[in-house]
């Protein structure tokens, strides 16, 4: 179950630090890494990040930095100081701003004796269908091919991978190789409603597309019995992946 459950992590989409450690402490047996995203690091500061590392906690911190580089690379720094595992910057911000996280964040951990984040490209966010790729964007071609190509200059860039819809997964996985990250938020067990998300996934879904690791949040952190529903999702993946 080990290589299972480091797939799998969770959305801590709450507003208190005390809730998110709880969820933390209680899921960590069945759960890789747990992402703090705007609503709880925008609520909490940087003091979650460090109340969740000290329960053991992976942190992925979903901020979706978009800058200019220089302000992005000191930003990159600051989270490399809080010894996040993981965090993500914004593919719309060019290679130039890309470059500067990746390279601070790896200089900043080695002087700081900690292990690099893992760096990510967010590309199309699965809240946007192609009617508001196109007409509210105002992007030409398909979702699909806007998001290859931002996953392609990550790569260059020297990023770990991307977050993006397990709709674009398997396309993802062929242009950019075996050993590049795909993080797909969007899933939902077999039967859960979409919610306001539009280009969703069940966690076999997902998996056979390519994706490594799956983001999955309110079908846990609403439901009556959190770790019940992570057992059940981890159940789903095992069923897909073995």
């Amino acid at each position: 179950m080990e290589g299972i459950r480091e797939r799998l992590i969770v959305a801590l989409d709450v507003d208190e630090a005390s809730r998110a450690c709880r969820l933390a402490e209680c899921l960590a047996p069945w759960v890789g890494m747990f992402k703090v995203g705007m609503q709880l690091f925008y609520g909490q500061g940087p003091a979650v990040v460090e109340a969740l590392r000290r329960t053991g906690a992976r942190v992925f911190l979903d901020l979706k930095l978009h800058d200019i580089p220089r302000t992005v690379a000191g930003a990159s720094r600051v989270l490399a100081r809080l010894g996040v595992s993981m965090f993500n910057v914004h593919a719309a911000g060019g290679a130039e701003m890309m470059r500067a996280a990746a390279e601070a964040a790896r200089e900043e951990a080695a002087a700081m004796g900690l292990p690099p984040p893992l760096v990510l490209a967010v590309t199309v966010l699965t809240s946007i269908d192609q009617e508001a790729f196109a007409r509210e964007l105002g992007f030409g071609g398909r979702i699909s091919e806007k998001v290859v190509a931002w996953a392609l200059l990550a790569r260059e860039c020297g990023l770990d991978g991307v977050v993006a819809s397990a709709r674009e997964a398997a396309a993802i996985r062929q242009s950019c190789g075996p050993d590049f990250l795909i993080v797909t938020p969007g899933i939902r067990p077999a039967g859960a409603p979409a919610g306001d998300q539009k280009r969703v996934a069940t966690p076999a879904e997902a998996l056979k597309a390519g994706a490594t690791h799956l983001v999955v949040g309110r079908p846990v952190t609403e439901a009556a019995d959190p770790v019940e529903a992570v057992k059940g999702l981890l159940a789903e993946i095992k069923d897909s992946w073995g």
